[in-house]
C-alpha cells in the first residue's frame, strides 16, 4: 500500500487575515480547547468535510446523526461560510408550506422552469437530483425553525421568474438559514459527534491506492496535522474572493469586492491536483451592475440603480463606451438585459438623462434618499454632470459623437412613439441641459466554474472515472452546473443544503 500527498499546482492568495466581520444577526459557535486536542491524537474518521456552509454543515449534521464520525474543516472562525453574506435565495416544489397555501407544483415543474430559464444549458442530472430532493431539505429547515418571509414563497425576485411560487427567501436572508444549521450542529459538536476544527486551512489531500483517503490541514499557528477518512467531501465553496483565480476561471476580472472572503478557491485546486476537471467557463454570466466606489478592479459596490421595470419604469436611456444603446430599457426580462450587458466591452455601461428627467422621475438608487442621490453628482466618481452632451461624454469616458447620435435617436422615437429598440416607456426626450450619466458594473460574487462530478456527487476525471473517496458539493460546483447560462433563483444555495443532506445520509451507513 502506498500513500501518498498531492502537491497543488498554484499558489494560493492570501487568505484575508481575520478582518471579516460576522454579520450582526449571526452567531458564532466556540470550539472548546479540548477538542482541538482530540483533533489532534484522533486521525481516522468516517467522513471528512472540509468547508462549513451550505452543503458542508447538512453532511456533517445528518453523518453524526446517523452514528458517523465527522471531521469539520473550516477556515474561518464561524459556521456557516457564504452565507453569512448570501441573500440565501431557495427554491423547492412540493414543500408543505406551498399545500398549506394550495400551490400546486411537482419538481418536475421546477426542473422544466430551470431547464426553460437557462436555455437547455444546465448539468440535468445534477439538476434533477437538486431539485427532486429540494422540497424534503426546505421543509427539515422549516421543521428546525427557519424564518420565511411573509407572503413567500413567491414566483421570483431579481431574477426570471418560475411559473409556480416556489421560491424562499429568510427574514434575516442567509442568516436565517445559519442560525438553524448553527443549532443543530452545535450539540453534535459538544457531544464529540462533530470535531470542528476551525481556523484550520485544507492543505492536500492524501492519497493512497488511487483513492482519496484523508485531508492535511494546516492550523494558524502553521502546525500541519494528519486526518484520514473513509470519505472526504470538498464544501469549501467557490474562488470568488481570489482575483487570480477568478480571472483565471472565467476569462474576465473579478470587479467586484463583495464575495466572503474564504472564497479562494482552494477545494477547487485540490481537486484538481488529484485528476479532477473543471466544468462550466463557457458559462460565465455577470448581473446588470452596480455603482462602484472607484474605477478599479475589486472595488466595493455603494449603490444600485434601479433597472427593474416592475419596480420601476425606466426614463433614461443606457448607453455602452461607444456611446450606443445596446438594450431596450424597459425589456422584463432580466435574464435578456443580462445576457445584452454580457456582451459591451468590460461588462459596463452608463445611464443617461437629462435635467427634467433628473427632476421629475421617482427617486432612481435603492435606500437612497434625494439628497444623497443629488450630491452624489459633486461626491462620487461614477457620478458625472454637463452642459453639454460632448462634455458629459468626455467626462464620462464615452464616445460622444456615440451618445449625441443615440440621444437623438431616442428623443425621435420618443417623439413619434415608435423606439428604434422597441421601448414603450418614454415618458420625456433627453434635450435639456444640464445632462448627467451614471457609471454602473456588471459583476458576479460567485463562482462559474466548478469540479465535475457525476450523479451521485463523486468527483470524476475528464474520462468520466472517478475519484474514489471523493465527493463535492456546494458552490465548488460551480454555478453553471446548476443554472447554466442564466441566474435561476434560488438554485444555488438550496442545492447545496440538498446535496449536503443527501452525502450525509447516503455515504454513510447507518451505524447507530
Amino acid at each position: 500500500m502506498t500513500t501518498t500527498t498531492v502537491q497543488l499546482p498554484w499558489t494560493q492568495a492570501e487568505l484575508p487575515k481575520r478582518q471579516f466581520m460576522i454579520g450582526a444577526g449571526s452567531t458564532a459557535v466556540g470550539l472548546a480547547a479540548a477538542k482541538l486536542a482530540r483533533a489532534e491524537e484522533d486521525k481516522t474518521w468516517d467522513l471528512i468535510v472540509v468547508g462549513a456552509g451550505a452543503a458542508g454543515i447538512p453532511a456533517a449534521i445528518f453523518a453524526a446523526q446517523r452514528g458517523a464520525k465527522v471531521l469539520l474543516i473550516e477556515a474561518s472562525a464561524q459556521l456557516g461560510g457564504t452565507l453569512h453574506l448570501s441573500t440565501g435565495q431557495m427554491s423547492a416544489a412540493g414543500t408543505k408550506i406551498q399545500k398549506q397555501k394550495g400551490i400546486v407544483d411537482t419538481p418536475q415543474e421546477h426542473f422544466d422552469d430551470v431547464w426553460r430559464i437557462s436555455k437547455g444549458t444546465v448539468n440535468p442530472d445534477l439538476v434533477k437530483l437538486a431539485v427532486f430532493n429540494a422540497a424534503e431539505a426546505y421543509d427539515w429547515l422549516m421543521d428546525n425553525g427557519f424564518e420565511m418571509i411573509e407572503g413567500h414563497p413567491v414566483k421570483g425576485r431579481a431574477h426570471e421568474p418560475y411559473s409556480q411560487n416556489r421560491y424562499y427567501w429568510g427574514i434575516e436572508e442567509g442568516i436565517s438559514i445559519v442560525k438553524v444549521l448553527e443549532k443543530l450542529a452545535k450539540p453534535l459538536i459538544d457531544n464529540g459527534r462533530i470535531t470542528f476544527l476551525a481556523r484550520h486551512e485544507a492543505k492536500e489531500l492524501i492519497v493512497t491506492n488511487g483513492a482519496v483517503t484523508g485531508v492535511i490541514a494546516q492550523g494558524e499557528n502553521g502546525k500541519a496535522s494528519r486526518n484520514m477518512g473513509k470519505f472526504v467531501l470538498l464544501a469549501s465553496g467557490g474562488y470568488a474572493a481570489n482575483p487570480a483565480m477568478f480571472e483565471k476561471l472565467t476569462g474576465c476580472k473579478q470587479y467586484a469586492r463583495m464575495s466572503y472572503p474564504y472564497s479562494q478557491g482552494q477545494g477547487i485546486t485540490m481537486g484538481l491536483a488529484v485528476g479532477g476537471y473543471l466544468r462550466g467557463k463557457e458559462q460565465y454570466l455577470c448581473n446588470f451592475g452596480g455603482i462602484m466606489a472607484a474605477d478599479e478592479p475589486q472595488s466595493t459596490v455603494i449603490g444600485r440603480f434601479t433597472t427593474y421595470p416592475e419596480r420601476r419604469q425606466p426614463w433614461e436611456i443606457y448607453v455602452n463606451v461607444a456611446g450606443k444603446r445596446f438594450v431596450q430599457e424597459d425589456i422584463p426580462s432580466v435574464d435578456k438585459r443580462e445576457h445584452a450587458l454580457l456582451a459591451q466591452p468590460d461588462f459596463r455601461y452608463w445611464i443617461v438623462f437629462d435635467d427634467e428627467i433628473f427632476k421629475a422621475a421617482p427617486n432612481p438608487i435603492e435606500g437612497w434618499d434625494r439628497a444623497k442621490y443629488e450630491a452624489a453628482f459633486t461626491s462620487e466618481p461614477m457620478f458625472f454632470k454637463a452642459a453639454t452632451l460632448e462634455e458629459l461624454a468626455a467626462k464620462a469616458g464615452v464616445d460622444g459623437a456615440g451618445l449625441t447620435a443615440s440621444v437623438a435617436s431616442y428623443n425621435q422615437g420618443q417623439a413619434s412613439g415608435k423606439d428604434a429598440l422597441g421601448r414603450t416607456h418614454m415618458p420625456k426626450a433627453i434635450v435639456k441641459a444640464p445632462f448627467y450619466a451614471v457609471r454602473v458594473q456588471g459583476y458576479s460574487i460567485t463562482s462559474t466554474a466548478g469540479l465535475a462530478v457525476n450523479k451521485d456527487l463523486q468527483v470524476i476525471r475528464a474520462d468520466g472515472s472517478t475519484i474514489r473517496g471523493l465527493y463535492a458539493a456546494g458552490e465548488l460546483l460551480g454555478t453553471a452546473q446548476l443554472m447554466g447560462s442564466a441566474f435561476c433563483g434560488g438554485m444555488n444555495v438550496m442545492p447545496a443544503i440538498t446535496y449536503g443532506k443527501i452525502l450525509g445520509q447516503r455515504m454513510i451507513p447507518l451505524t447507530a
